[in-house]
């Protein structure tokens, strides 16, 4: 079964569970064709791992949208980003946040 078919799925198991306090998780589990088990996992609140953002990622999503629009528009200006030029720019937003440095110091 697809990942979404089964995600989607999952949700609708939660709204029903958290709207009528009368079925059971196992029986709502064997309804849906849901396993139980990540049922469990997700009602006591635990994320979804695609859904999750990687420990090793330095910078925020929010900065990384910034990087592409930047990068992107220096392109269609016939402009090459240069590799130093957007390692400085992050380097600098990561000091002010405190952050370490990228790439290899």
């Amino acid at each position: 079964m697809p990942a979404n078919i089964q995600e989607s799925r999952i949700i609708l198991v939660i709204e029903a569970i958290r709207s009528t306090k009368r079925m059971s998780l196992r029986a709502v589990a064997k309804t849906y064709d849901v396993p139980k088990s990540s049922l469990r996992y997700r009602i006591k609140g635990r994320v979804v791992k695609y859904e999750k953002r990687n420990a090793a990622h330095n910078l925020i999503e929010s900065e990384e949208e910034t990087f592409v629009c930047y990068i992107l528009d220096l392109d269609s200006r016939g402009f090459p980003p240069r590799i130093e030029r957007v390692k400085d720019m992050a380097d600098l937003l990561l000091m002010m946040r405190g952050a370490k440095c990228v790439g290899k110091q």
